[in-house]
């Protein structure tokens, strides 16, 4: 069985476990450029925790500027796991995560150690905190039909019309604009012969350890202004060579990200760099946007500026972690 993150417009959030003898998870999230590494970094150190990385991106080894991975300062100072075990051609997935995530945590919390979970892939946090759907596999046959219509012409309005008569209703919640979650979901239903939303998981699976989540956020000028200042300082820091080099391998699902995407056509000769960088900023202001979006749906959430790391602190004492 293939399996698929849950989408939290599903339900509102876990039961809060009142057992207190359960090992607590700690979850630092936010969007992109926010701050979450070296408020980890910090945290990790002073309650000896060990960084489990929720970045769907940092998993791979081969582009550590573009997705803003741990450096190997950052990882002497802490432990730090699930960053860079992937070549861009190995095939990865939600249900793998969720699997070698809960191992991770197992083993630390059976060592005595804590774990803390870090990053903003918002699949992939659910995966661990909620728990993904079993949903039968793809077919080949289906999974190559599915690849053609992507390569079409019009393949937007093709797979959209076809998704808004095949299930409405998540026509209606799903990014549109994601291509790739849209053919998937109609690999799904022909697979299944039942909409994709009916398979969809209601309920969360059990976890043995509790689950605190921690998520920082900025007023959105100040927000706004460190994705760009940071995707200035990632060309300043040879970004642009990091995608020469990976450049044929463009077409990979691993590759199809901002800050990439846009690049790839300055090495193409379409793009002019200053009008690329301009545009990397503002995908990546819509990605945080996106990923705000769908974390205030989560009412378990504890939102913090950044800076209010007393604040934060003060919260991991009532909960008796520090």
């Amino acid at each position: 069985m293939s399996k698929t993150a849950t989408d939290p417009t599903l339900h509102s959030g876990p039961p809060a476990s009142a057992d207190r003898n359960l090992p607590t998870l700690i979850v630092l999230l936010g969007p992109t450029g926010v701050g979450k590494t070296e408020l980890s970094l910090r945290l990790a150190e002073r309650f000896h925790a060990e960084i489990i990385s929720a970045d769907s991106r940092q998993l791979y080894a081969d582009i550590p500027i573009g997705t803003a991975a741990p450096t190997a300062e950052e990882r002497a100072r802490v432990p730090h796991h699930l960053v860079g075990t992937l070549q861009l051609e190995d095939y990865y997935s939600a249900a793998r995560y969720e699997e070698e995530a809960l191992a991770l945590i197992h083993r630390l919390h059976a060592e005595g150690k804590r774990a803390l979970l870090c990053g903003g892939s918002m699949m992939y946090i659910d995966a661990v905190c909620r728990g993904i759907d079993d949903l039968p596999a793809i077919p080949p046959g289906i999974r190559a039909h599915y690849a053609a219509l992507l390569q079409e012409e019009h393949a937007a309005e093709t797979l959209c019309r076809e998704l808004l008569l095949r299930d409405p209703e998540y026509y209606a919640q799903v990014d549109r604009r994601n291509l790739r979650r849209v053919a998937h979901a109609l690999e799904i239903i022909e697979a299944a012969g039942q909409t994709y939303t009916s398979l969809r998981r209601r309920s969360y699976k059990p976890r043995p350890f509790r689950t605190l989540k921690i998520g920082l956020d900025r007023p959105r000028p100040e927000l706004f202004a460190r994705i760009g200042a940071r995707a200035e300082q990632m060309l300043h820091d040879g970004l642009l060579d990091e995608v020469r080099r990976v450049y044929p391998l463009r077409h990979l699902n691993s590759l199809n990200t901002v800050g990439y995407k846009e690049l790839f056509r300055v090495v193409s000769g379409e793009w002019a760099l200053p009008f690329a960088l301009e545009r990397m900023k503002k995908n990546t202001r819509v990605y945080a946007k996106k990923q705000l979006t769908w974390f205030r749906r989560d009412p378990s959430i504890h939102w913090f500026h950044p800076a209010e790391e007393d604040r934060i602190v003060s919260l991991l004492h009532s909960e008796g972690l520090l």
